[in-house]
C-alpha cells in the first residue's frame, strides 16, 4: 500500500514535538509491553505518563507472568544489591529486550553511583550503553543482554 507525501505531512509534523520527550529517548514507542519495577512515592510520575502515553498502555508490573519488550527499573541506594535487582528485572524480558534503570541524579537523597552500575551490570550478565537525564531527579541507563556469536 502506498502513501501519498500529503498524507504522512500531517501525522509526522504532529508527532515531532512527542517524539522529544523522555520517553523517545528511552526509545519506547506504541505498542512496546513495558514492565515497571521498583515504582514508590518518590518515582516521577510525569516520566511515568509519558511513557505510557508513548506505548499508548500501562505499564505492567512484577506480576504480569508474560514476556515484555523493555523493563524499567527504578533503583535508589537504599533498595539493596543492585546486582540482584537487575537480575531479578530480567524474569520477564524478552530476548533482545532493554532495561531502563532509572536512579536519582547525582547530589540527590539516594543517587546511586556510576562505578556501582558499571560493576552490578556485568554481574548481573548485562552491558551498560548509555545514561540519559530524563526528568529534573531521575537519570536512566540503557542496560542489555550482550549479544552472543550465532
Amino acid at each position: 500500500m502506498g502513501s501519498t507525501a500529503g498524507s504522512d505531512a500531517a501525522p509526522a509534523a504532529g508527532q515531532a514535538e512527542e517524539n522529544s520527550g523522555p520517553a523517545a529517548r528511552l526509545g519506547l514507542t506504541k505498542g512496546m509491553v513495558v514492565q515497571e519495577l521498583g515504582w514508590d512515592n518518590d518515582t516521577d510520575d510525569e516520566l511515568r505518563i509519558a511513557i505510557e502515553d508513548a506505548i499508548d498502555a500501562d505499564m505492567v508490573d512484577g506480576d504480569y507472568g508474560n514476556v515484555v519488550d523493555a523493563v524499567v527499573l527504578w533503583w535508589r541506594e537504599e533498595d539493596g544489591d543492585l546486582v540482584d535487582g537487575l537480575v531479578d528485572s530480567l524474569t520477564d524480558l524478552v530476548g533482545g529486550g532493554v532495561i531502563w534503570l532509572l536512579t536519582p541524579k547525582v547530589g540527590r537523597p539516594n543517587a546511586v553511583d556510576a562505578a556501582d552500575v558499571a560493576e552490578a551490570a556485568p554481574v548481573a550478565g548485562l552491558s551498560q550503553t548509555t545514561t540519559v537525564a530524563v526528568s529534573k531527579d531521575w537519570s536512566a541507563t540503557r542496560l542489555v543482554t550482550p549479544k552472543t556469536p550465532a
